[in-house]
């Protein structure tokens, strides 16, 4: 499709709208293209969200824009994005918004994501805090305990009681657990005790103490999870 030079680049794109391959007549058009204006204007534009190229384009703006309408995951964004973005607080500031949005969907999974991407960049930290503290619970994903108490570990300067409650709030609670339950979950405690920090055992010793306040068990029931609720205790202290 022929288009007139005098056309902007935000003329040109709409005039490709109405073919049929918009998106790959537009990439091959505007993805690598010299001017960064053009760039620019196919991260906003293109239909699919922006191109990972995009993401990892070596103008900083272009960067900025395509991280912004990116439908890549947290990780993979966040690895392409321009490094003077991660270094400089006046150029975070305008992926301020999206990057909240991300955070809060890896503080409401397992945390896997979460610590991958704040090992790669921990000036994250702060909106990481940020959202376990603020951040509503949308899913029943539980955080995973081991990289919960990695997360425990990198905040450990800002691990105050706001934000060790709301580590303990996307835990799995053991209230709801059956006894079978129950016990294969202590056991998983016990396995990863030695990598437990003090906010997770601490909440799940809370836990069991309640729970075992309020279950009817029989006493060799009973006798098996205490003996394993001691061994979580006793444990930790050489973590």
């Amino acid at each position: 499709m022929a288009t007139s030079f005098t056309l902007t680049y935000k003329e040109q794109i709409e005039a490709l709208r109405e073919e049929r391959d918009f998106e790959a007549k537009g990439d091959a058009l505007f993805l690598h293209h010299e001017d960064v204006e053009a760039r620019l204007e196919w991260a906003f534009y293109r239909p699919s969200g922006s191109h990972p190229d995009q993401v990892s384009d070596p103008d900083v703006m272009v960067s900025i824009m395509a991280f912004n309408h990116s439908r890549l995951g947290a990780l993979e964004r966040f690895s392409r994005l321009h490094v003077r973005v991660v270094e400089e607080d006046a150029l975070r500031v305008k992926i301020h918004n999206r990057s909240r949005m991300l955070f809060r969907a890896m503080v409401d999974d397992d945390f896997t994501e979460l610590i991958a991407v704040l090992e790669l960049h921990p000036v994250f930290l702060h909106q990481a805090c940020d959202q376990m503290m603020h951040g509503r619970i949308w899913n029943d994903t539980f955080a995973d305990v081991v990289m919960a108490s990695r997360f425990a570990r990198m905040a450990e300067p800002h691990l105050d009681e706001a934000l060790s409650a709301g580590i303990c709030r996307r835990l799995r609670p053991v209230a709801p657990l059956r006894f079978e339950e129950a016990n294969t979950w202590l056991e998983h405690l016990l396995q990863h005790s030695s990598t437990l920090h003090e906010v997770v055992r601490d909440f799940y010793l809370r836990e069991y103490a309640q729970w075992l306040g309020v279950c009817a068990l029989h006493p060799l029931q009973r006798i098996v999870l205490q003996r394993r609720v001691e061994g979580l205790q006793k444990s930790s202290s050489c973590a």
